[in-house]
């Protein structure tokens, strides 16, 4: 056998071809790891007004009583890949509130309640977010005539009726919880307000864009 024909001579010229082809190997799979990442980043989802219900229900005199108030405004970013990545924020008008019928509706707004003249707005900013789509929990600070406290709601995200089954750009967002209007300060008339108030709040979403 000649040099020309020995097996170390032929495999030399084959090292720099190996080398380039796993550093273009290494190189493709960075990517295909940094683009899922692009892919799953939190989008803005805008409120549509006319269609979200933000409900409310107490007891009045040991009677059921439901009212309303409107969004304000909201700043919602979704991840429906990674939903511990999402953020909600929201701001309700205590000042329109309306509490079923108006001496109810008066009171909720005086200074022994909401006292809505000198804070007109709740808000709720998430800290937290836990579960599935269908099925999460939201926890975050809620902000009632000037006092905040910790609260968590349930969740869940839902398509809107008609759209196709694999549309997650119109979503419906149902949040539920019940709060103790004591811990905000909003105490007046507990002869005839019950403490406890429940959330029920129904908003239909869409992508932005």
């Amino acid at each position: 056998m000649t040099n020309s024909d020995s097996p170390a001579r032929h495999l030399r010229p084959t090292v720099p071809r190996m080398i380039k082809l796993i550093s273009r190997s290494f190189c493709l799979i960075l990517l295909a790891l940094a683009t899922p990442a692009v892919q799953a980043a939190p989008h803005i989802y805008l409120l549509d007004p006319a269609q979200s219900k933000v409900g409310f229900s107490y007891e009045f005199s040991g009677a059921p009583k439901k009212g309303q108030m409107p969004v304000k405004s909201s700043d919602m970013r979704l991840d429906l890949r990674n939903i511990s990545a999402s953020q909600v924020s929201v701001t309700l008008s205590a000042h329109d509130a309306k509490a079923g019928f108006i001496f109810a509706t008066e009171a909720m707004k005086g200074p022994q309640v909401l006292h809505t003249q000198e804070f007109p707005e709740i808000t709720f900013t998430s800290t937290k977010i836990t579960g599935s789509l269908s099925k999460a929990k939201i926890s975050g600070k809620l902000t009632i005539r000037g006092v905040t406290r910790d609260v968590t709601l349930d969740a869940g995200l839902f398509r809107q009726s008609g759209t196709d089954a694999q549309n997650r750009n119109n979503l419906v967002v149902h949040l539920t919880g019940t709060i103790n209007r004591h811990d905000f300060g909003a105490s007046g008339f507990p002869s005839y307000v019950g403490d406890l108030i429940t959330l029920n709040i129904q908003a239909q979403i869409d992508k932005e864009g």
